[in-house]
């Protein structure tokens, strides 16, 4: 019996259990940030990274998941969010983390082959 493509991927996928989100994967502006995270992992920038590592909670029912939890060599953790234009919620979910809790909130955006970054 042949099936085609699109069938095949469709019994790959595993639904998530009852209650729970399925897990995300990385899209393309986080894939490469991804890569130069990596290369600052090599060169011995920063101590480490995860990708969306964290939930945070900022109120009741209202959640922030940043893109990336960086660990520096001195044991700091930052939080970076890639985003190639901003949401409304996006924005004030990082600013009252921001103001919430004792980490560095930044924003990375890829512009002209450079990455642009915004510090919360």
């Amino acid at each position: 019996m042949r099936i085609t493509v699109q069938q095949y991927q469709k019994l790959q996928k595993k639904p998530a259990a009852k209650g729970r989100a399925a897990k995300k994967r990385m899209n393309g502006l986080e894939s490469k940030y991804a890569k130069h995270l990596d290369y600052l992992l090599q060169t011995g920038k920063i101590a480490g990274y995860w990708f969306e590592a964290v939930n945070l909670r900022l109120a009741d029912k209202c959640f922030y998941m940043p893109d990336f939890m960086v660990q520096l060599n001195d044991g700091t953790i930052e939080f970076h969010e890639t985003k190639g234009h901003w949401q409304d919620d996006a924005l004030v979910k990082i600013k009252v983390a921001a103001e919430q809790l004792p980490f560095k909130f930044i924003a990375f955006q890829h512009k002209s082959g450079q990455w642009v970054e915004r510090e919360f």
